[in-house]
């Protein structure tokens, strides 16, 4: 539980990032990816961590999936952060919830029906929020991100599956140090670094400290996986909870049914978390 909320209060920094980078400082997702793959935090803290790796064609095809799930992460988040909020993004990665509990199941979890049904109550707060985000936002076009949304949800449940798949052959730190190298290799021609710090200086300057904290929601995350794929997807959801709070707290806005959605959302965490 506590890597759980590790990772939630790392990554609603970086979702808050991720708008900024976005609406503010304009950024597009080659540069908003070459930006968050740089790997210098997390050399930092390669010491400290796990760094089995076999040279084998399964540890190069989890470095290169994990690359491209990375790179399909930022990019497409860059075209649908400009269509919709980063509240109303993580209502939809509600569906990557019954994908990633059906996959726990067939890896060996025993099924519970309670668990079942707090994943059904989740997903209803996320339907929820997902409406109020239609309704508060008349002039989005969907059409424009629809195929890019789809997308964006399997890269998002494939890295999970990705990290499981390849860790008798590759630490999942290692596999994801290299994959965001590779990353920055192939944005480099089309980001430009050093015209992204003329484009915007402080902007790049947000977007890279927001690095740090990151890279320990990455690792956290991706421990979080190693146990539960399940676990793991309701990190999305209890990110927007906490972008809700952070809602109420700077007295935002909030119509009755993005309210009612995310107390219905919380109840859903909190249930499956304790069953």
């Amino acid at each position: 539980m506590f890597l759980l909320i590790l990772v939630v209060v790392c990554y609603t920094i970086c979702s808050l990032s991720d708008k900024y980078a976005v609406s503010t400082a304009k950024f597009n997702g080659d540069e908003l990816g070459f930006l968050m793959a740089a790997a210098v935090f997390m050399a930092c803290c390669l010491p400290f961590l796990d760094r089995t790796i076999t040279l084998s064609w399964q540890s190069f095809a989890a470095i290169g999936l994990l690359c491209l799930s990375k790179i399909l992460e930022f990019k497409l988040s860059a075209i649908i952060l400009d269509e919709i909020s980063a509240f109303e993004l993580k209502a939809w990665l509600g569906i990557t919830l019954f994908m990633s509990y059906a996959t726990d199941i067939f890896l060996g979890e025993k099924p519970s029906i309670f668990k079942f049904l707090f994943i059904v109550l989740t997903v209803a707060g996320l339907v929820f929020i997902a409406k109020s985000g239609r309704t508060d936002s008349g002039n989005t076009n969907y059409r424009r991100i629809v195929v890019p949304l789809v997308f964006y949800l399997l890269a998002r449940y494939g890295y999970g599956i990705v990290v499981r798949a390849s860790e008798n052959y590759i630490s999942s730190t290692m596999a994801l140090f290299f994959a965001l190298i590779l990353m920055a290799i192939i944005l480099l021609p089309r980001a430009k670094p050093l015209e992204i710090f003329k484009k915007n200086q402080k902007g790049a300057w947000v977007v890279v400290l927001t690095k740090i904290p990151n890279v320990a929601g990455l690792l956290a995350e991706n421990a979080v996986i190693a146990v539960s794929l399940a676990s793991a997807s309701f990190i999305q959801p209890m990110i927007l909870c906490s972008l809700f709070v952070i809602a109420l707290i700077r007295k935002e806005p909030i119509t009755k049914l993005r309210f009612i959605g995310s107390v219905i959302c919380m109840v859903g965490i909190i249930g499956f978390q304790i069953c």
